[in-house]
C-alpha cells in the first residue's frame, strides 16, 4: 500500500536523511587505500550508537532475497560486486570501485542513500564514466519526481541516460517508497514507460536508485554469503542512491550531502 506523508511528518524524516548523508560524506572522506570494508562497517556502527534515537535498518534486516539476517551497519560493495555487499576482511585497493548503501532509522523514520566512487587516485576512465552516469541518472530521475507526473516517468527518465551511453538496465532490483519501514510500495525500477503508472501526489516518498554494470545486466548472488550481489560477467558496478519527497512544486532531497554533484546539477 502506498502511503503519503503529511508536510509534519516529511520535517520529521529530514533528521534521518541527513543522517545517512553525513555518515556517507564521512566515509567518502576518511577511505583510502589499506582501508578495511570491516573498519567502514565499526564506524558506522559507532555513529548509531551515539546517535540518540537511532537505529540500523539492516543489523535484523532478513529479506526473502537475502540468506538470514544481514547482521551488518552498512552494504558495501567492490568493483564486480554491485548490491547489498556483505562487509568482510577486505583492505580496498588502490583503484578498487566501492559502493556504499546505508539505511538508519531516526525517531522512527527511515532516510536511504548510496554512493560510488573510485578509492585512491588510480581510477579506471571507464570506472569514472560509469559511476557519472547514474548520478546523471539518478538526476534526471529526481527532475521528473514532481506531482501530476507518473511513476513511469522516473523509470523512464533513468533508463534514457542508461541506454544513451550504451549500458544496460537490469530491473530485478530499483527504488522504492519509504518511511517508517524501508522498504515499501511503491517499487520503481530503473527503466520503464513515460506516462505510465502511478500519478505522483505531494508526500510520497521514495528512494531512487540507479545501479548499472559495466558490460551486462545479469547478475548472480554471492553464494558464500548469500547476500552480495554481483556481475555475471564479473565487471564492475556502481550504484547512487536518494531519498526524497514529492511536493507541490520541487521535490525535497532528503538525504543530500555536502558537495553532492548530483544536487547541484539539479539547481534547487
Amino acid at each position: 500500500m502506498i502511503e503519503l506523508k503529511t508536510p509534519e511528518e516529511i520535517n520529521e524524516m529530514r533528521p534521518a536523511g541527513k543522517f545517512v548523508g553525513d555518515i556517507l560524506s564521512e566515509l567518502r572522506k576518511m577511505t583510502h587505500p589499506g582501508t578495511n570494508l570491516l573498519e567502514i562497517d565499526d564506524y558506522v556502527r559507532q555513529r548509531i550508537d551515539a546517535r540518540p534515537g537511532a537505529a540500523s535498518c539492516y543489523v535484523d534486516y532478513a529479506p526473502d532475497f537475502g540468506t538470514g539476517p544481514f547482521r551488518h551497519y552498512i552494504c558495501a560493495s567492490v568493483n564486480d560486486a554491485v548490491l547489498h555487499g556483505m562487509p568482510y576482511d577486505y583492505a580496498l585497493r588502490d583503484g578498487d570501485l566501492l559502493s556504499l548503501d546505508l539505511a538508519i532509522t531516526v525517531d522512527g523514520w527511515v532516510g536511504d542513500s548510496a554512493i560510488s566512487f573510485v578509492v585512491g587516485n588510480d581510477a579506471d576512465p571507464e570506472d569514472l564514466r560509469l559511476i557519472q552516469t547514474t548520478r546523471d541518472a539518478l538526476a534526471a530521475g529526481i527532475r521528473v519526481a514532481r506531482a501530476g507526473n507518473r511513476l513511469g516517468d522516473i523509470s523512464a527518465a533513468v533508463g534514457a541516460v542508461a541506454h544513451e551511453r550504451g549500458y544496460m538496465v537490469n530491473l530485478e532490483f530499483g527504488g522504492h517508497g519509504l518511511g517508517r519501514i524501508m522498504h515499501g510500495d511503491p517499487f520503481i525500477p530503473n527503466d520503464g514507460k513515460a506516462h505510465h503508472g502511478y500519478r505522483l501526489r505531494p508526500g510520497l516518498v521514495i528512494a531512487i536508485e540507479p545501479w548499472l554494470l559495466r558490460t551486462t545486466d545479469e547478475i548472480v548472488q554471492d553464494q558464500r554469503d548469500g547476500w552480495t550481489i554481483r556481475s555475471a560477467d564479473g565487471s564492475r558496478g556502481a550504484h547512487t542512491e536518494h531519498t526524497l519527497a514529492i511536493t507541490d512544486g520541487d521535490p525535497i532531497i532528503l538525504t543530500a550531502r555536502e558537495h553532492d554533484e548530483t544536487v547541484a546539477a539539479l539547481g534547487f
